[in-house]
């Protein structure tokens, strides 16, 4: 088995591939883009932890693992790990000629990724293009974390620099958690959301109208109760000058 992991059963050489960090090229660092504040705030949580806290969370999240598919610290205090990507694609992309397999669709197939906690977003993404022999640039793609709360679907697009696999480790193995998922990077704005998720925003406009209409009502009474109350106090002034 390519992965060098014997402790898994043989049919699960199709269920997943190696992405071997030198199969990479680093992904440049750059500045975080807005709306990224909590990955930010995971990868700052995930840095400060020493090999024994990181050594502890792995013991944790294996104990948690159901199919097998678990975390392995390494000497160096880096770890490997699966993480398993959803393909969204609205159109088959293009294939090398020499492929021998059909390019992913949109039929929101499952992948499953043997990855290293140095490994990032851009480099997952290279990694499922090569997996499927895609020729297309990787920069027409976006990984997504999508995480379940309340009964409410939060879709937020990961930076290329983010890892992964620290993002998974934090969350547990549990995809009904956190789950990834790959889309096309240039498509239309709302088109790359699901139906649950562009639900949830329209729950989330109209609470936030509602407050901002509350709070506007609130200024507005609160201003027409100064303007009474000084047109009161006029009045009463006028009458108390005319009775002298």
């Amino acid at each position: 088995m390519s992965s060098g992991y014997s402790s898994l059963e043989e049919d699960a050489e199709d269920f997943f591939f190696t992405a071997r960090t030198s199969f990479f090229k680093r992904a440049p660092q750059g500045k975080p883009r807005a709306g990224q504040q909590d990955v930010e705030k995971e990868k700052e949580t995930h840095n400060y932890l020493s090999k024994e806290e990181i050594q502890e969370k792995i013991h944790k999240y294996n104990l948690a693992v159901t199919d097998k598919l678990k975390m392995t610290l390494n000497p160096n205090g880096t770890y490997t790990g699966f993480i398993k990507v959803q393909m969204e694609l609205c159109k088959p992309p293009q294939a090398s000629p020499s492929a021998g397999r059909p390019a992913p669709s949109n039929s929101g197939c499952m992948n499953t990724l043997h990855i290293s906690s140095t490994n990032t977003v851009g480099e997952v993404i290279e990694a499922l293009l090569k997996k499927f022999l895609v020729t297309e640039s990787p920069a027409k793609f976006a990984l997504y974390k999508r995480c379940y709360r309340e009964d409410q679907v939060y879709a937020c697009k990961l930076s290329d620099r983010e890892h992964p696999l620290h993002l998974r480790l934090a969350a547990g193995p549990r995809t009904d958690t956190l789950s990834f998922v790959l889309r096309e990077h240039e498509i239309g704005e709302w088109e790359a959301f699901s139906l649950p998720e562009l639900q949830n925003f329209l729950r989330i406009l109209d609470k936030e109208e509602d407050e901002q209409l509350c709070n506007l009502k609130r200024r507005y009474t609160a201003y027409r109760q100064k303007l009474e109350a000084a047109l009161s106090e006029a009045l009463l002034q006028g009458r108390n000058r005319q009775g002298r």
